[in-house]
């Protein structure tokens, strides 16, 4: 399928969804505006340097790395592997709303952050997302034995104090790596610790068909990838979950229903279920000053530093 900007008019279309339009004839075009990126640098008022680091180039992988201000050239950090919202299809690691994120993350939590760029629709369609990030996750805990190929995870990154954790799209992602985590398993000496959804995108609305289209391979609406059964989430491979659900969401449903499963899974961690009263959609990502923003942040953090 190719992404196109403008067709004729008279074009018939056979499906129109959220972000994107599907014409009879395949051709998708995209209804949302494009995103702004920038480059990686070195925050003076906090300390978080950052810098970009090339995993695979077929397929394309890459991550954005952060590291907050250390207080010895020896010091470990845990880490967090964050994977960034936007339907499947849209924003990116190195966009300005993610960038800052993960750098003020990087700072409160004194955390090294890892936000990966994976594949998205319709480039690179569903499961493109899974696997690329299953591969930067991959990549980043080859380092534990300290002889992998970037500096900072091999000299700063505590290993046994990882975390997963995303939004909207990025939270459903967030599932299917802990799940993998849970079943296929890491290296020895990792130990993911917590996973955060955050407004996680499930099956049960109205963009559980926009999904199936952008994933040519579905296996219908109980796609595990999308709808997860009690099994799969009583199969995480982590301790506890920390879950966010926004009020005036439609996606706070499938929040919940994802907490109900994990309390009849069986699962032996604990979880939390928060939600964000009279707010919407991933609110903390557009307006970050908002007071509410905060509040979800400090929950956030204070679950990084289990406290």
């Amino acid at each position: 399928m190719v992404a196109r900007s403008h067709f004729p008019a008279d074009d018939e279309v056979a499906h129109e969804f959220r972000f994107f339009r599907v014409y009879k004839d395949g051709r998708i075009h995209m209804l949302m505006p494009t995103w702004e990126t920038i480059p990686p640098f070195d925050d003076p008022a906090t300390g978080v340097k950052s810098k970009d680091v090339t995993i695979s180039t077929e397929p394309p992988v890459s991550v954005r790395i952060f590291l907050p201000k250390l207080q010895s050239p020896t010091q470990k950090l845990p880490l967090l592997f964050y994977i960034h919202g936007g339907g499947f299809s849209m924003m990116s690691a190195f966009s300005p709303p993610y960038h800052n994120y993960c750098a003020a993350l990087a700072a409160e939590a004194n955390f090294l952050v890892v936000s990966v760029e994976y594949g998205l629709f319709p480039t690179r369609p569903i499961p493109a997302c899974y696997e690329d990030s299953w591969a930067a996750l991959q990549w980043v805990t080859s380092h534990v034995n300290r002889n992998g190929p970037e500096q900072w995870l091999n000299e700063h990154a505590d290993f046994e104090k990882v975390f997963i954790g995303g939004d909207s799209a990025g939270g459903n992602i967030s599932h299917t790596l802990a799940f993998r985590v849970g079943t296929i398993g890491l290296p020895a000496g990792v130990k993911v610790v917590g996973v955060i959804l955050v407004h996680p995108y499930f099956g049960g609305t109205e963009d559980d068909e926009m999904w199936l289209c952008m994933c040519p391979d579905n296996r219908g609406m109980d796609d595990p990838r999308m709808n997860p059964p009690v099994e799969d989430v009583g199969r995480l491979g982590c301790e506890k979950v920390l879950i966010f659900v926004a009020e005036k969401d439609h996606l706070n449903i499938v929040g919940k229903n994802y907490s109900e499963k994990l309390e009849k899974s069986g699962w032996k961690g604990s979880f939390e279920l928060v939600e964000n009263e009279n707010e919407e959609h991933c609110f903390h990502i557009r307006y970050p000053n908002h007071d509410k923003a905060g509040e979800l942040n400090r929950k956030l953090v204070s679950f990084l530093k289990q406290e």
